[in-house]
């Protein structure tokens, strides 16, 4: 009896281990995307992927190598937002990695001695403009619960390139050239200049080969100790050295402060627009609401039967922006210390509201904040902060349909100038109100310790109507941010546009101040009839670097920022 049975199941295995052999070699290629702000960046994406990683494993890698060639725009020393969409489990988790106020701060940091607001320049180059830094516990905690491949193994490309060395960009190249302040920072002097025969210091150049490994050592004791290899030990003290030994202004920040840093998971904001769900970071990011708000204003308009960034288009999306950045700079700030009224923002009664005050024939000017149920507008003042934009953003899709949106950042361009360690450290507290009051009416931005400055940074996430995955997308450049996500999103969505068509578009953006056109390209001929319709024109540029991937029926279609030095690299598993 028992040989029968043998001979039955052998059978039957071998059949299952044919079948298993079948599936596992005769299954479709999964295709993936990686669309980041540099080549060698997207290329750490890919490797990842490669090796069996997710888009969570991957974003890893391709931070870890866009602060070391990228160093101006975000790294370590700083930042960042990210957006996770896990297919498997349908569910789309924010992770909040902005930097915090050290538990002592100046309320009045950003204010000179005659009380008046500080320069940029001034309040930037300064021990007191640096916050404790987010972005390696943020990737941490997301890791802890998304992450496919062991920790320590996500570091390898970057700690080869900083070890190797790699050319420098022409984008980098031009930042050194413009900015002599970086040559009188400690450790900055040295790392990006040379002498030349004659003993004068030079910034590096275009294809200069440049190495740090001080940032390779940094990253082999995150890579085998967690964020404690980085908020506690060598590196921590080096930041805190930095910070409170800086030539101007030292700061104020601690050990303590390091190692007491909590990234936030949040829920997302997500709303409606056309037939499809929009999804973005909400506070301590301004991004994701603000977006919404400018969609949710502009539902009331047929835009997709209006002319591509005709007349008519671009003063529905002046006027809507308008009205969005008005709620904005009134009513947002870091949710943990302030709960913003974020339901009542984006309800549809009252985006109805604030679209019925969008006159087609005349601009209204600067607009105000609206009237919220049960918020009393008077209790708050408007936000006034001195940031200027830099910053970095890639978007990923897996070949399990896993998708990131993450926008980081360390301020700048170059942050505080501040080195620590092989990386630079964030000016991002310039983010904060410079005044914490105006007319005895607290400002919800303002200084205050541990907390979270408001940021416009906006990795956005898009489903179509059925719930599936439409697209991943943001850009860097401050609070322009949010007008060229919003931008991308019409352009895909009412004017159905290609992806890389839609990031190409000139720029047209509105902060409720000037109506900005961008220069040398075909908006700037409707400046006349713009300022006929009341409207103030700047023309300004637009150094956008948006990245985006968008799932089409013919698969995934990736573009790069034109403006920038963006790659997006394919291929499939």
């Amino acid at each position: 009896m028992r040989t029968r049975l043998i001979w039955i199941g052998v059978p039957i295995l071998v059949v299952i281990a044919l079948f298993a052999g079948w599936r596992l070699f005769s299954h479709e290629p999964r295709p993936y995307m990686v669309a980041s702000a540099e080549r060698q960046a997207s290329e750490a994406g890919v490797e990842i992927l490669r090796q069996g990683g997710n888009a969570l494993d991957a974003a890893i890698a391709v931070e870890a190598v866009l602060g070391l060639i990228e160093p101006q725009s975000s790294g370590l020393g700083g930042g960042a937002y990210l957006l996770y969409w896990d297919a498997g489990n349908k569910a789309l988790t924010s992770y909040d990695g902005r930097e915090t106020a050290p538990h002592v701060i100046d309320p009045g940091a950003f204010l000179d001695a005659d009380g008046k607001e500080r320069s940029y320049i001034d309040a930037m180059l300064s021990g007191q403009s640096v916050g404790t830094p987010g972005l390696v516990k943020m990737l941490w905690l997301a890791h802890q619960k998304h992450g496919r491949l062991a920790w320590k193994d996500l570091f390898a490309p970057a700690i080869r390139l900083a070890n190797t060395g790699f050319p420098v960009s022409p984008r980098l190249a031009g930042w050194l050239k413009l900015d002599p302040a970086l040559a009188k920072m400690p450790g900055a002097d040295k790392y990006f200049y040379r002498t030349d025969a004659s003993g004068a210091r030079m910034p590096l150049v275009e294809g200069d080969i440049l190495k740090n490994p001080a940032y390779a050592q940094t990253l082999e004791l995150i890579a085998g100790e967690g964020p404690d290899g980085f908020y506690k030990g060598p590196v921590a003290q080096s930041i805190v050295d930095a910070v409170t030994n800086a030539p101007r202004r030292p700061g104020a920040l601690t050990l303590d402060d390091l190692r007491n840093y909590e990234a936030k998971e949040r829920a997302p904001v997500c709303g409606p627009y056309r037939a499809f769900r929009v999804c973005g970071m909400g506070p301590s990011s301004s991004g994701g609401v603000t977006t919404l708000q400018i969609l949710g204003i502009l539902q009331s308009f047929d835009m997709g039967a209006i002319r591509p960034l005709s007349l008519e288009a671009v003063h529905f999306m002046s006027e809507a922006s308008k009205l969005a950045f008005a709620d904005r700079n009134l009513y947002l700030g870091d949710p943990d210390v302030h709960a913003p009224p974020v339901a009542q923002m984006l309800a549809p009664a009252y985006l109805r509201s604030r679209a019925d005050l969008i006159d087609p024939s005349r601009t209204m000017g600067q607009a105000k904040p609206g009237v919220l149920p049960e918020v009393k507008a008077e209790q708050f003042a408007p936000n006034s902060d001195i940031s200027l934009p830099s910053t970095s953003h890639f978007s990923i899709v897996d070949g399990d349909g896993n998708a990131i949106a993450m926008t980081a950042s360390i301020e700048g361009p170059f942050g505080s100038h501040l080195m620590a360690s092989g990386f630079l450290l964030n000016n991002e507290l310039t983010d904060f109100s410079a005044f914490a009051t105006d007319n005895g009416r607290p400002v919800a931005n303002a200084v205050a310790p541990g907390k979270r400055p408001l940021s416009s940074m906006s990795p956005t996430i898009v489903f179509d109507k059925e719930g599936a995955l439409y697209a991943t997308l943001g850009s860097p450049n401050g609070t322009r941010i949010i007008g060229y996500v919003s931008q991308m999103l019409i352009a895909l969505i009412d004017w159905h546009m290609g992806v890389q068509q839609a990031v190409d578009l000139p720029h047209v953006v509105d902060m409720n101040g000037p109506l900005e056109l961008e220069e040398g390209t075909s908006v700037v001929a409707l400046e006349p009839t713009l300022r006929q319709l009341g409207h103030e024109v700047v023309i300004t540029k637009q150094p956008s670097g948006i990245q985006a991937i968008v799932v089409t029926p013919q698969g995934l279609q990736g573009a790069a920022d034109p403006r920038r030095e963006g790659v997006v690299l394919d291929g499939k598993l």
